[in-house]
């Protein structure tokens, strides 16, 4: 099981939802003010309302649904998700793909490869949109962020400076900045891919960071595996 909590800017509990199975970047907020989360076992898109009610978004049939993010350009839901196929000895990952779904549940778009026929995805973790309307997805089994543009179309993959890069949490900020956590820190990407610095210094790494996001004021939220969350200003 899972659990979602909502506290205050000073860290206080406001409620806590428990929820099914739930994979690293799992649950979004709408622009109506709603949250929208993955459900891995059950294969479908739950919405919690702000009196509290959680109803069914969307079923994905056979796949399984992992990341997910509501758009801040129009409302539209991405989600990246996986069709396992059984093996003899365990599941096994068949495909995998991110779907654009519109605010009301109608499917509009699949993105899956690119113009040769690759897969452009391993394991989306963690999904976002940058300002000029490109998906920005951290997927470790790529060791890659993948980033293509709104009408699917691969851009770029950032793969690191170097050392292995297995990427978790993903944000992206007003001026196009791409934020990844890796490897305790924070690498800053411009719109274009290109590496710009690492935001947290050694004495300011984190461990076990999972979740990050940026909220209006230019404030970084770095959510810890356990119970921990950090804010950072990083924008003057």
């Amino acid at each position: 099981m899972g659990n979602l909590v909502q506290t205050d800017l000073q860290g206080k509990q406001l409620q806590k939802i428990k929820t099914g199975v739930g994979a690293q970047g799992y649950h979004t907020a709408t622009q109506d003010g709603d949250l929208v989360y993955t459900d891995r076992e059950k294969k479908g898109i739950c919405r919690i309302t702000q009196d509290g009610s959680i109803t069914e978004f969307k079923k994905t049939g056979e796949w399984t649904p992992l990341s997910i993010h509501s758009s801040r350009i129009n409302g539209d839901i991405l989600v990246g998700m996986i069709l396992y196929r059984n093996s003899r000895i365990l599941l096994e990952i068949a495909e995998v793909k991110v779907t654009r779904y519109s605010k009301t549940g109608k499917k509009i778009q699949n993105i899956q490869r690119d113009t040769q026929g690759q897969e452009l995805y391993g394991y989306p973790y963690y999904i976002t949109e940058n300002i000029n309307g490109d998906i920005c997805t951290s997927d470790s089994n790529k060791e890659a962020v993948v980033v293509v543009n709104k009408s699917g179309q691969h851009r770029f993959s950032y793969t690191g400076q170097g050392s292995k890069f297995l990427p978790s949490g993903i944000c992206t900020d007003v001026l196009g900045h791409i934020l990844v956590f890796v490897s305790g820190t924070v690498h800053l990407l411009d719109q274009d891919g290109g590496f710009l610095s690492f935001i947290l210094s050694q004495e300011q790494a984190i461990k076990c960071a999972r979740s990050m996001c940026v909220d209006d004021e230019n404030n970084l939220y770095v959510g810890q595996c356990f119970t921990n969350m950090t804010v950072y200003k990083y924008l003057q």
